[in-house]
């Protein structure tokens, strides 16, 4: 294609989600990145040049989601080809000490805010690259996790979020699968970024990790890894990749 291809990216400004924007804008893709820190996605724009756009904001409000599209086309003419959901918090802790109010707040960003991006993804891309199948590829790509398929005994409230996110990821493949759009999930194990800070793990646990699993996956493994899936053939869909450390045993 002589045309570029277009993502969209949540969570761009660290971790997963900034290696991934990096990644892609090197491999000839603009990228419209979202994130609340809107220092971050200026640096970004600085160091990546017209091929990257950053939105700031927060991806719990609809108007955000909105924007985020709408930059696309006045950036870059058309609405994103490739959709990257990635923006999620974690949460330590088991079924029985973990905060409720803190639950509610990462259930809202982890699942409800997901769907909603899913669903504008979706419909948008229904009305425009489905009749380009299959010249050309649309992909939406949402980030799971280890523990959203085994029951971790440090987060197992965080994972029950990524239990449902795996759910929505395979209930739209199903629907618009048949169409032409890949709907793909990336399960991560443990990776380290900022996610360990945020969701409230300590400095203890955390070099256990390092000791006991290391090396750990770091962004750049899971950008990697995004960007394989989405440069296959349009009629080839990897549907689920799990990526974790060699020497992580479970879970």
């Amino acid at each position: 294609m002589s045309q570029k291809r277009i993502a969209l990216v949540t969570g761009a400004t660290s971790g997963i989600g900034e290696a991934t924007a990096k990644k892609l804008v090197a491999e000839g893709i603009r990228v419209i990145g979202t994130g609340r820190n809107a220092i971050k996605l200026k640096q970004l724009e600085s160091e990546l040049g017209n091929d990257f756009h950053g939105v700031a904001g927060d991806i719990t409000e609809s108007f955000v989601i909105d924007a985020l599209f709408e930059a696309a086309k006045t950036q870059y003419g058309q609405h994103p080809d490739i959709v990257i959901a990635n923006a999620g918090q974690g949460l330590g802790g088991s079924v029985l000490e973990s905060d409720l109010s803190e639950f509610q707040k990462v259930l809202h960003l982890n699942v409800t805010s997901t769907l909603s991006l899913l669903q504008k993804s979706a419909q948008l891309m229904l009305e425009s690259s489905v009749e380009q199948y299959p010249n050309a590829a649309a992909d939406i790509i949402i980030i799971g996790s280890v523990v959203g398929r085994n029951i971790s005994p440090f987060s197992a409230v965080y994972g029950a979020t990524k239990f449902a996110v795996h759910a929505l990821a395979e209930g739209l493949r199903r629907e618009v699968g048949p169409k032409g759009i890949r709907v793909s999930l990336v399960e991560p194990g443990l990776l380290l970024s900022g996610f360990q800070e945020a969701a409230g793990y300590s400095d203890a646990m955390v070099s256990t990790f390092k000791e006991k699993f290391g090396p750990l996956l770091i962004g750049e493994d899971i950008a990697n890894t995004i960007h394989f899936m989405v440069s296959q053939p349009p009629h080839v869909h990897i549907s689920e990749i799990m990526v974790r450390p060699t020497r992580q045993d479970y879970p």
